[in-house]
């Protein structure tokens, strides 16, 4: 019986960059098809998604797809029949070939499982269209000038939506747009030296470009400790600033305790700190409704940070910062050090995203992405326990990404057979800070959120097979 595309699951990847073949994009596209059929990993038989999704999956316009499966119809590679849709035609039999281990490796990733991306496929691009249109036609001939730290119409949209949704206590005056997590927390580096900060604790696990970014910045980082129930907030003495993920700890999964982000606040004030809050996945919660963002608890001893990387798409560049009183002098001014530079998103992306916001269709966006994220993992976690009883799903039901636990000494054996797999997999360890004092511990962060939707099935299989 002849497979279908979502059963088998194979992604079509296009080199598009600076070292792709010349031509077209169609042409690369149909060389890409007659590659996969050729080398037999599209068998006779098998039936190509519509010209439609493949162009949404790929980013491509729908014609250029019509034509590619038109003209490899014309050349014999497929064929194309009312009520049975495009297959690759039975005529075309791979030709036999001299296979080996090392060959398959040295592709590319038939399935990406890292974490860190949204289902781009899933981008709304209707709504954002509509709401880019609206924008640019109501916006006066003003807005088209230089941004500043933020245009106030996406500051006053953001204000409504933080306070809606996560409890922060946001004065549009007091919010600095940016682009995204990494830019914003750069930008708020002069800021906090002038506040005479120089010691800045962070998580035992996270992401070594942040641990990066503030000794480049010329902080000291100190690791805060962990235990079963996640991080501890006992600041080294010298602190002056924690950064953190109260909300998702990332990677490990969990959330913050209630006494815990209470012990936190308290230290702020007792020690005059702040607290970095990384609002990691705060809109992506399954089994609860979202606990609300820690600034809420001390808007003048916490900074919130948060981003449409997750929500939206990591290509969009587009984040935020709520800064207290302290942080937010001068009307959120250009600092002398960035020269003028705000590293902030465009002009229209930022009347965009405020339309978009005040339309109501980021929330329905993300209601929809909520429910198809939370599938994903209910599957994956039901997968693991069936095929794969060693290994562990752990952290709240939330985010983009679970964790795995293997048994003891098996992750570099996973990793080693996710390579054969054509599987792309983080293992815990990478995101492991180096001065934290913790025991070894063998793990997997998988990013379900990634593939396409129509892929998702096999990548889930793909990373069964490599389970112990």
């Amino acid at each position: 019986m002849a497979n279908e595309w979502a059963n088998q699951g194979l992604d079509l990847h296009l080199d598009t960059g600076p070292g792709a073949p010349r031509g077209t994009v169609r042409a690369r596209l149909m060389d890409a098809l007659r590659e996969a059929v050729g080398s037999g990993r599209l068998a006779p038989g098998t039936r190509l998604p519509s010209s439609r999704q493949l162009a949404a999956d790929l980013g491509l316009a729908r014609n250029t797809v019509a034509d590619a499966y038109a003209e490899l119809t014309a050349e014999g590679w497929l064929t194309a029949r009312q009520g049975s849709g495009t297959r690759v035609a039975a005529r075309t039999a791979p030709v036999p070939r001299k296979a080996s281990r090392p060959e398959r490796a040295a592709g590319l990733p038939l399935h990406d499982l890292r974490s860190g991306s949204p289902d781009l496929t899933a981008f709304p691009r209707a709504a954002w269209l509509k709401a880019a249109r609206q924008a640019v036609e109501q916006a006066p001939a003003s807005a088209f000038g230089w941004p500043g730290t933020g245009r106030e119409e996406l500051r006053a949209a953001l204000a409504e939506y933080l306070a809606r949704v996560r409890g922060v206590r946001a004065d549009p005056g007091r919010i600095l747009v940016t682009a995204g997590f990494t830019e914003g927390l750069r930008q708020l580096l002069p800021r906090l030296r002038e506040r005479g900060v120089r010691t800045v604790a962070v998580e035992s696990y996270g992401l070594w470009v942040h641990w990066g970014i503030l000794r480049a910045a010329g902080m000291r980082v100190v690791v805060l400790p962990f235990d079963a129930d996640g991080t501890v907030p006992l600041p080294p003495p010298g602190t002056h600033a924690v950064l953190l993920t109260p909300s998702h700890q990332f990677p490990t999964g969990g959330a913050l305790l209630p006494e815990r982000r209470a012990a936190l606040v308290d230290w702020a004030r007792a020690h005059d700190g702040l607290i970095l809050e990384d609002d990691y996945d705060g809109e992506f919660r399954y089994d609860r409704q979202p606990v609300g963002a820690l600034q809420g608890l001390d808007p003048e001893r916490v900074v919130h940070l948060g981003t449409t990387s997750k929500s939206l798409a990591t290509g969009l560049r587009l984040g935020w910062a709520v800064l207290p009183a302290a942080l937010a002098t001068g009307s959120l001014a250009p600092h002398a050090e960035w020269g003028g530079t705000t590293w902030g998103p465009g002009v229209v992306d930022q009347l965009t995203f405020a339309a978009f916001l005040r339309s109501g269709a980021y929330d329905r966006h993300v209601r929809a992405m909520r429910l198809r994220y939370r599938r994903r993992r209910d599957a994956l976690v039901a997968a693991v326990t069936a095929r794969a009883p060693e290994v562990g799903v752990s952290g709240i039901a939330a985010g983009l990404h679970a964790v795995l636990r293997l048994p003891p000494g098996t992750e570099p054996v996973v990793l080693r057979a996710a390579t054969w797999e054509r599987l792309a997999l983080t293992g815990l360890g990478q995101f492991r800070h180096p001065d934290a004092e913790l025991p070894p511990e063998d793990a997997l962060v998988v990013g379900y959120a990634t593939p396409p939707e129509h892929s998702w099935p096999s990548a889930l299989e793909a990373l069964c097979r490599v389970l112990p």
